[in-house]
């Protein structure tokens, strides 16, 4: 019979907890029914804290332990999994309590950080005190977008890749650099991530997990501001010599969310994103005689993209020595890395 491994929380908000009950949202969509969920994992303790938050998490969790700091979590309380799921401006703080009580794994909520120095903190804590770090950008352990990665080979050589997330937040406020409370960073961080996830998969190098070198230099434009001077629309786009375009565009300006990845090959195209995803190919066109068209193909889809399940998977199978993590601090180091030089034309 395997043996548990105990978990506690801080964090007892949106993600960390709440998210658990959105019916509309694949499930688990939190730390806590993830951490539930799984069969290898004893959740024993919760912090928060909002005091009343925290109480109805007790309720929902029973026979959890409640503190209303994370130190007196860690300093009463040794788990071998430690999940921080703060918000942006509290990240550093708590994630660096965390890893001083030195657990097995430490399982981050995204961003890293508000910027590249906090997570340099971060990493340098990390490694002194060998506390190896799950970051939840969460796409990379999807179902759907690993499908989509093993399908770029098919689809020829890759000729652009154009990520775009579109929101009514703003991109950018400079009075909000202290909080994180920009679409940049907050989700600005998942759609570079996977960004990222795909450059991996086509170029197969170690190297690129070392840094920021995959991405750096963009051309930034498509800045437009609102009243206020806030940073409501940006575009930045690099060049690649396996992939000649790539760029990444934010909007807030939406008044809906939307989340996308369009890989286009020389013999055919991905799209896929929140709710969607397509595939097609190249096939004899049915519109003009002598030419090729795009045609959508049928392909097997996952039901379901597990990606917050597979998240909490990766971490028993990596303390079972079954596996290697799959979303690092270092790739979360390296897209905050990328979000940081599209910020610095916006300053």
């Amino acid at each position: 019979m395997q043996n548990k491994y105990t978990a506690s929380l801080v964090g007892c908000g949106r993600i960390g907890w709440t998210l658990g009950y959105d019916k509309l949202r694949e499930q688990p969509a939190s730390h806590t029914m993830a951490l539930n969920a799984n069969k290898r994992i004893q959740l024993i303790a919760g912090c928060d804290t909002d005091e009343e938050a925290l109480q109805k998490w007790g309720k929902a969790n029973k026979g959890c332990k409640l503190f209303l700091s994370a130190q007196k979590l860690f300093s009463e309380c040794k788990t071998d999994i430690v999940t921080v799921a703060v918000n942006e401006d509290a990240h550093i703080k708590i994630a660096l309590e965390a890893i001083k009580n030195k657990p097995r794994l430490l399982i981050l909520e995204k961003p890293v950080a508000l910027n590249t120095e906090e997570a340099l903190q971060l990493k340098n804590a990390a490694e002194e005190n060998k506390v190896p770090v799950l970051v939840n950008h969460e796409r990379r352990f999807a179902l759907d977008y690993k499908l989509a990665a093993e399908y770029l080979t098919q689809i020829g050589e890759i000729q652009s890749i154009n990520a775009s997330l579109y929101s009514g937040m703003k991109v950018y406020d400079k009075s909000e650099e202290a909080t994180g409370a920009y679409s940049l960073i907050h989700d600005g961080t998942h759609l570079v991530d996977i960004v990222l996830f795909f450059l991996e998969a086509l170029q197969k190098n170690e190297k690129l997990n070392e840094g920021k070198a995959i991405l750096s230099s963009p051309s930034v434009s498509g800045i437009w501001r609102d009243e206020k001077g806030s940073v409501r629309n940006v575009s930045a786009s690099y060049s690649l010599p396996s992939v000649p375009c790539v760029t990444i565009s934010i909007s807030g300006r939406s008044k809906y969310f939307g989340f996308e990845v369009d890989i286009r090959g020389t013999k055919g195209r991905i799209l896929i994103g929140n709710g969607f995803f397509n595939i097609y190919m190249s096939k004899e066109s049915k519109l003009y005689t002598g030419f090729k068209s795009l045609e959508e193909i049928k392909f097997k889809r996952p039901k379901k993209t597990l990606y917050f399940a597979n998240m909490i998977q990766n971490a028993v199978d990596f303390l079972d020595g079954k596996a290697e993590l799959r979303s690092t601090l270092q790739t979360g180091m390296n897209a905050l890395a990328v979000l940081e030089e599209i910020k610095m034309a916006l300053m």
